[in-house]
């Protein structure tokens, strides 16, 4: 993501994502057409900042949202927590931070995607840490952290997703499904005339095993 100082992945309707700020000047229209959904979708709106605390297990560990990324190169992450702004993920101007979608899976759900998100590149910073997401491959490993807990992922899949409109790609954000980690930035080709970059590179991996105890470091 080039040169914008804000930048977000859309959640429109839980039926978009887009980085926005991976456009040259100003953001191009990710999801200028809402599609039809229903209007408590939650994604569609931000979450409380406070959830309930959940009804737990004997053994079992509350979950907690992540903090750090430690990436298959080693490079750890900082990771904020954020929220939606019209519909686009707040994600952090500093190409050195991730956000967290705040609606989605935190260390220690048993289900749902834990969406991370950051900007591949900057004109002042080059290119960011995620910039990694771009070449890793089935079986590296992505650690996160919270301010209690670690868990490890094994990476399964990179794929290639064109900008915009993502009906058939609710999984990137969805709260159903088998746990996993969901880390998103922009990719390649770069197109300065059709609004910057084109795709999206998406990492999906899924949990080694359980969160364990453990500060964040």
């Amino acid at each position: 993501m080039r040169p914008g100082p804000v930048g977000g992945v859309a959640l429109l309707g839980a039926l978009l994502l887009g980085l926005a700020g991976c456009s040259s000047g100003p953001t191009r229209g990710v999801g200028t057409t809402t599609p039809s959904a229903p209007s408590s979708d939650p994604a569609s709106s931000d979450p409380p900042a406070q959830r309930a605390a959940p009804a737990r297990r004997a053994g079992s560990v509350l979950p907690e949202a992540p903090v750090a990324a430690t990436l298959p190169s080693g490079t750890v992450v900082p990771v904020r927590a954020a929220s939606t702004t019209g519909g686009l993920l707040d994600v952090p101007p500093d190409t050195h931070v991730a956000a967290w979608w705040r609606g989605g899976s935190r260390l220690g759900d048993p289900f749902g995607s834990t969406l991370l998100a950051a900007h591949v590149d900057s004109t002042t910073q080059g290119l960011g840490p995620f910039a990694e997401l771009l070449e890793v491959e089935r079986g590296d490993r992505v650690v996160l952290r919270s301010a209690h807990l670690t868990q490890e992922f094994v990476v399964r899949s990179r794929r290639l997703v064109p900008q915009g409109p993502l009906d058939d790609e609710q999984w990137l954000f969805a709260s159903t499904g088998p746990h996993r980690l969901t880390m998103v930035t922009c990719a390649p080709p770069y197109v300065r005339e059709d609004g910057g970059y084109q795709n999206l590179a998406v990492v999906t991996a899924t949990p080694v095993g359980a969160p364990s105890e453990g500060a964040a470091r």
